[in-house]
């Protein structure tokens, strides 16, 4: 048996648990949730990483589908809901795959049904627009993780990708932290500056996740995790789910993309718009300056680094589908998965490890949260302090 057949069978045990997948901002920007016009219960390969044909192929078993909406947008809180709104109805749409979960023991009953787990994730603490209540709102509507940060700050919390203000977490900040623990809500440390992260830590009483970071000791780019805060893991219980980024996995990808964002810039676009003009400048600035690109094994690399700090029991994949132009080879859609495992077993992963890789870490860390959550709920009520008590 071939290294890629014994990965698919291990997959068909114990599926991917993806961290991270950006589809309905895709299905935002080029249909405007028109799921008809972007049908994936067929192949969606000239416009999409994702659709469910893939899925099956890929061997995933749950998917945390990401809310994000920009952090500039004035109005964060009713994007956010249209994304939640968007996952509901692809939910509704393709009931025979796509199963609601909001818990670990739900993630659980759809593999055993054999339909793929369907979580939610708010990528980025604007969408609660400093407001506890709007936190328990997202709770309430099935969002089970928030991104403390996107790529800017807000008003509480510091990215890794912006001037620092905070210093890390404000008063505010531990405070929705220890909200997120009293609900339930991981909290995820990917896109936050390392003093959040740290900050974060200190502060939570449940394990947290990175949703799609990689390891900064094997690629030096700012949205990537310090040893010493991997170090810090097994301590907490939180997991790290590898991301496949090649801007972020890749040091010559991380220069080649520094220039490629500015060449964007200089012509009127955001960098990460990936419209149908902006990706025509990039293709042009691709063939006059070559990608370096990632691999399988660019990726494999970060998690055996990541291994040998945090240890086997705190690490996950978090793919980052559809928010990113690029991808490795060998790592192109949701059907690449497979293709990870094989390389890990043949660097010697035993199939015990990769069940933690794929499955059993992640289904854990949502378990750990709800019975902190049920502890705490014990002993407090929800909070309603405000960001101008807390921080003035």
């Amino acid at each position: 048996m071939s290294f890629l057949d014994e990965a698919r069978e291990l997959l068909r045990e114990f599926p991917v648990v993806d961290g991270h997948n950006d589809l309905p901002y895709a299905l935002r920007e080029q249909v405007r949730y028109d799921l008809a016009a972007r049908d994936i219960a067929v192949p969606q390969n000239a416009h999409l990483h994702t659709d469910l044909p893939r899925l099956r192929e890929g061997g995933v078993g749950a998917q945390y589908w990401s809310v994000y909406v920009r952090s500039d947008l004035p109005d964060a809180v009713p994007a956010t809901l249209e994304q939640i709104d968007c996952v509901r109805q692809l939910l509704a749409r393709y009931p025979a795959d796509l199963a609601p979960a909001l818990t670990a023991a739900d993630m659980e009953a759809a593999r055993a049904e054999g339909r793929i787990a369907s979580l939610m994730g708010a990528e980025g603490g604007h969408s609660i627009a400093n407001s506890l209540g709007t936190l328990r709102g997202l709770y309430a509507l099935g969002v089970r993780y928030m991104t403390l940060t996107h790529n800017d700050n807000n008003d509480w919390a510091d990215s890794a990708t912006d001037e620092p203000r905070a210093g890390g977490l404000t008063a505010f900040g531990r405070a929705v932290v220890r909200e997120m623990n009293r609900l339930g809500m991981l909290v995820d440390l990917s896109h936050v500056a390392v003093t959040t992260m740290r900050d974060a830590l200190d502060a939570t009483s449940a394990p947290v996740i990175f949703s799609h970071s990689s390891s900064r000791a094997v690629c030096d780019h700012p949205r990537n995790i310090p040893d010493d805060v991997l170090e810090r893991l097994p301590g907490n219980g939180g997991v790290a789910m590898v991301t496949f980024v090649p801007k972020f996995v890749l040091q010559a990808a991380v220069d080649w993309t520094a220039a490629a964002d500015e060449n964007l810039r200089s012509h009127g676009f955001h960098h990460l718009d990936t419209g149908e003009e902006a990706m025509k400048l990039h293709r042009a600035f691709e063939e006059r300056n070559p990608r370096p690109v990632a691999t399988v094994a660019t990726v494999a690399d970060h998690l055996d680094h990541m291994r040998e700090v945090a240890g086997i029991d705190h690490l996950g994949i978090g793919g980052d589908y559809d928010g990113t132009a690029f991808t490795p080879d060998g790592l192109n859609d949701v059907s690449g998965y497979p293709n990870l495992v094989a390389e890990l077993l043949e660097r010697g992963w035993s199939p015990s490890d990769l069940a933690k890789l794929t499955w059993q870490n992640a289904v854990r860390v949502l378990g750990a949260a709800e019975d902190v959550a049920r502890a705490l709920q014990a002993t407090r009520g929800p909070s309603n302090a405000t960001i101008e008590e807390l921080d003035g």
